[in-house]
């Protein structure tokens, strides 16, 4: 398959699109950029962005917890006649609590089954998410539902009185990471004048002179930036004089004491969205109501029990949606694998005592630290379902690899010194079928914070 050209990377591009391009990658501070990536979005695609998020920006939730939402019937019958995961079941039926829920190993075991007949392959896009629980997965998507993202980071920058201005000649968005290999590129954001984006690596190993991630950065001024805060550590300790007008943590926990350190530097809300790639922004926190703000109207929460049984009101268990924006990929009853109590922020429903996925890092046999995605990465080639990894407080590694991965360990056990060096490290099989909290340690400074 041949790399795709400019043209078909950025359809709609312009003169100062591609100006704007020039300045991020020939910028005498830039980084190197290791990978290509654009928006492929067409002039047809950008008229339906522009109803979506007109209509999305303004639309109530509609529902309360344990009452299902009225369009719920009418998308159930429709995914369950398009899908042939659903499809293969027979009728929708007309509980939804009689439906049985889904799972991230469910995707990862056959994706396409998920995928609607009605969906035009030609466009398809996917990109594979390692996480830091449970299975490695192909999320399959669409240049439009990427461009979507966008929509709900404005709904949720208006709870907190912003409305983004980047434009034609700005750069609107970088995206922050702090690995030992991270994709990056630069693209622009046809919706918003071609406002310029850029996802950077904040790791030394990226950049000419680590001075130069400094320079670049204020270079850029963007108006947003958005990272998770591994990349944000990484950021507090760079001579930046930029101010974004927001700042967005967009994986993992983000602590309250991160936020304070990130706000009082940086004087702009920071906002800690709770997102995942199946699913995409789910809800942001509103520190002032005790919890975060539902935020995809066409998106229904339930919180369920071991077996998959809605809990009433008021109960803590696991967090399961249905519906969402991504055309590609209807959910029903899609397990998140996170924890939390559905209650009400007076009409808007929002998520209370929320448990998700935390930022751990990995201490090296030299002292330093690597983000726990870059032991995903390592592992990457694995055949298995799944694996955990717990470095215990003198550094030894343990790592469990499921039961149809236990002839990879020494496969495994040599990535994993490509990565932290002659740490001590000794490997089980796991035995448990439940979600496993993938990464852990027992290390002080392991939690980004």
């Amino acid at each position: 398959m041949s790399e795709p050209t400019d043209a078909e990377r950025y359809p709609t591009l312009s003169e100062s699109g591609r100006a704007m391009l020039l300045r991020m990658t020939e910028h005498p501070a830039a980084p190197t950029y290791r990978n290509r990536s654009g928006n492929r979005l067409l002039p047809a695609d950008l008229e339906a962005l522009a109803m979506f998020e007109a209509e999305m920006l303004t639309a109530p939730i509609g529902w309360r917890p344990g009452i299902p939402p009225a369009w719920i019937g009418a998308f159930l019958e429709q995914t369950y006649r398009e899908v042939p995961h659903f499809r293969a079941r027979g009728n929708a039926p007309s509980r939804l609590d009689d439906i049985a829920t889904t799972s991230r190993a469910d995707l990862a075991r056959d994706i396409a089954a998920f995928v609607p007949d009605t969906v035009a392959t030609d466009r398809l896009i996917n990109f594979r998410t390692t996480g830091t629980t449970g299975h490695p997965l192909l999320i399959a998507s669409h240049p439009r539902v990427a461009a979507s993202y966008l929509t709900f980071h404005k709904r949720a920058l208006a709870r907190f009185g912003i409305t983004l201005r980047a434009g034609s000649g700005d750069v609107g968005v970088v995206l922050l990471g702090h690995q030992q290999r991270c994709f990056t590129y630069v693209s622009v954001t046809p919706t918003m004048g071609e406002a310029g984006l850029a996802k950077i690596n904040l790791h030394p190993n990226d950049w000419r002179e680590a001075d130069d991630r400094a320079r670049y950065l204020d270079a850029l001024a963007p108006e947003v930036v958005a990272g998770d805060p591994i990349s944000f550590a990484s950021l507090l300790e760079l001579p930046v004089t930029m101010r974004p007008r927001a700042i967005l943590s967009v994986a993992m926990m983000l602590t309250d004491g991160m936020r304070d350190r990130l706000e009082a530097r940086f004087g702009c809300p920071v906002l800690d969205l709770y997102s995942m790639n199946e699913v995409g922004p789910i809800a942001v926190t509103d520190r002032a109501l005790g919890g975060r703000v539902l935020l995809q109207p066409r998106l229904y929460v339930e919180i369920v029990d071991d077996a998959g049984h809605a809990l009433p009101p008021g109960s803590r268990g696991e967090v399961c949606v249905t519906g969402g924006f991504n055309f590609c990929l209807p959910l029903v009853r899609y397990r998140t694998g996170d924890t939390a109590v559905l209650d009400m922020a007076g009409d808007v429903p929002m998520l209370r005592d929320f448990s998700g996925r935390r930022a751990v890092r990995f201490r090296t046999a030299a002292g330093a630290w690597v983000n726990n995605i870059d032991l995903s990465h390592a592992l990457q080639r694995l055949s298995g379902a799944q694996f955990a990894i717990h470095q215990d407080s003198d550094g030894a590694i343990s790592l469990a690899l499921s039961a149809d991965a236990s002839d990879e360990a020494g496969i495994a056990e040599a990535a994993l010194r490509r990565v932290l060096g002659d740490v001590p490290i000794s490997v089980t099989t796991i035995v448990s079928e439940d979600k496993l909290l993938q990464y852990t340690s027992d290390l002080p400074g392991s939690l980004a914070a």
